[in-house]
């Protein structure tokens, strides 16, 4: 799971961390959070291509070694102004060949669910030849959530309503995953 939000004050580590306890509860899989804000790469400074390889600097030669380990991914983030957050959109830019034929979901959040930020993504994901499942989790956030600095009262109560979305996202990626019976 990427926790695609670098806020100081964010939510999202937090709602990451109850989702992929409901993602492993039930299925084969099993969830681990990469934080983006631990990853810590700079705005794209690559001089060539990602899809041409050869990386020239060590912190992308690392993030890539962290994305080619995972089989498929989970981001999850906020919506921002209708879009996504720069940090995460800027993480998946540094690489390419790496992300080719994973399966990817997509968790949002904010006021109205995060639909336009998800919808944005899911181009993204398909512009980098990913397996985007189908349903997307739109998880809609008040201000009853967060306290008044903004951290997040209770994840679970935030996340109860979105445990069968967050079940039919774990059934799906564990049919991409499967490995296939050849003839």
């Amino acid at each position: 799971m990427i926790v695609g939000s670098t806020r100081p004050t964010r939510i999202c580590a937090d709602l990451a961390e109850v989702a992929a306890g409901h993602l492993g509860a039930a299925g084969a899989l099993t969830y681990e959070l990469v934080d983006l804000a631990t990853i810590g790469l700079p705005f794209l400074d690559e001089p060539r291509k990602p899809a041409l390889g050869g990386y020239a600097h060590a912190h992308t030669r690392t993030w890539s070694a962290v994305v080619r380990s995972f089989d498929g991914f989970v981001l999850v983030f906020p919506q921002y102004n209708w879009g996504y957050p720069a940090v995460l959109k800027n993480a998946l830019d540094f690489l390419y060949e790496e992300w080719r034929g994973k399966p990817a979901a997509i968790v949002s959040y904010g006021s109205r669910g995060g639909s336009r930020a998800a919808e944005q993504m899911r181009t993204v994901l398909t512009g980098l030849h990913m397996n985007v499942v189908a349903g997307d989790v739109l998880i809609r956030t008040s201000a009853d959530d967060v306290d008044d600095t903004g951290a997040l009262v209770d994840a679970k109560r935030t996340l109860a309503p979105y445990r069968d979305a967050l079940a039919a996202v774990d059934a799906e990626l564990s049919a991409l995953l499967a490995p296939t019976v050849e003839d």
